[in-house]
């Protein structure tokens, strides 16, 4: 009889156990976030996603995903892909990788954190946000399965030290380099031509045209008049240079390069392998020690029915 019941315990806990991985496993897979072209992002619609790699010798790659989201699942779509920790689940972002920056390896790299505990406040991904119109950063008060990005805003992860209430670290790109700018969705097929040619008007020479190159004149030039020598200059007479053409007020002029790391448009990509974290060698550790705590209850009813 306790045996039976032991074992029916131990059965029931190996069911939870089931089903809380299935339940971890279907949490950690991204849905919901459709990339879109960078286009597609407006001032009010669609979320930038923004990742710094300069740590790493990238760029600042950035990216357009659908809203109304979570940061965990636009951080998870259109060739992206990332890593939490043993200690902390996949909530906890380790690791970022992109598959058009260095065939989607993502960083840090294993040797550089196993991503097993926390990693410390002077080297992690750390969380920002910009909402419509603003061009100053916000610190992340939630983690990355929790926000939700508002339409028109923009998504920041930068590697690198940052205490808990952000003041140290922030970001050297501004927001207003990352947002779209655009109030309408763009980046369609290009328009067709619809405008007619105007012919031009009669008896007027527009030049030869390669169906009708220019033919010589067969008539032969006549006699020239010789030049007149011109006199050289008097003593008192010098010859000035042709002073050169004024600029012109409307020519362009090169732009200044922009402040801080170079920003480079990542294009929507077939998604990447997810690695969700490590979560379950940490279940099947607690699955372990209910099954040593079972059979041990189990061990020690039966030495008390041998004593009694």
């Amino acid at each position: 009889m306790i045996r039976s019941r032991v074992l029916r315990t131990l059965a029931r806990t190996a069911a939870a156990l089931g089903l809380t991985v299935a339940a971890l496993a279907a949490t950690a897979a991204p849905a919901g976030a459709g990339p879109l072209p960078m286009g597609q992002c407006t001032t009010s619609s669609g979320a930038v996603l923004a990742v710094d790699f300069s740590r790493w010798g990238g760029p600042v790659y950035r990216s357009c995903g659908s809203t109304p989201t979570t940061g965990y699942e636009l951080l998870n779509q259109g060739g992206w892909a990332t890593t939490g920790t043993g200690h902390d689940g996949p909530a906890f972002i380790c690791r970022i990788g992109y598959s058009g920056f260095q065939g989607g390896k993502q960083f840090p790299t294993a040797q550089q954190d196993d991503c097993v505990l926390t990693p410390p406040a002077s080297a992690y991904w750390s969380y920002w946000h910009a909402d419509p119109g603003q061009n100053t950063w916000e610190y992340s008060q939630l983690g990355a399965m929790l926000y939700k990005p508002k339409p028109g805003s923009v998504d920041l992860w930068i590697f690198g030290g940052t205490d808990i209430e952000g003041t140290e670290g922030k970001p050297t790109v501004t927001p207003d380099r990352l947002r779209a700018k655009n109030t309408a969705p763009t980046g369609g097929p290009a328009p067709q031509d619809t405008r007619t040619a105007v012919p031009p008007p009669p008896n007027v020479n527009t030049g030869p045209t390669p169906e009708n190159p220019a033919t010589p004149d067969p008539t032969p030039p006549g006699p020239t008049a010789p030049e007149s020598p011109s006199a050289p200059p008097g003593p008192s007479e010098s010859v000035s240079p042709t002073p050169s053409p004024p600029a012109s007020p409307s020519a362009p002029v090169a732009a200044a390069p922009a402040p801080g790391p170079q920003v480079v448009e990542a294009a929507p990509a077939a998604d990447a392998t997810h690695d969700a974290g490590s979560y379950l060698p940490a279940v099947a550790a607690g699955a372990l020690v209910l099954l040593i705590g079972g059979a041990a209850v189990y061990a020690a009813r039966r030495r008390r029915r041998s004593t009694e």
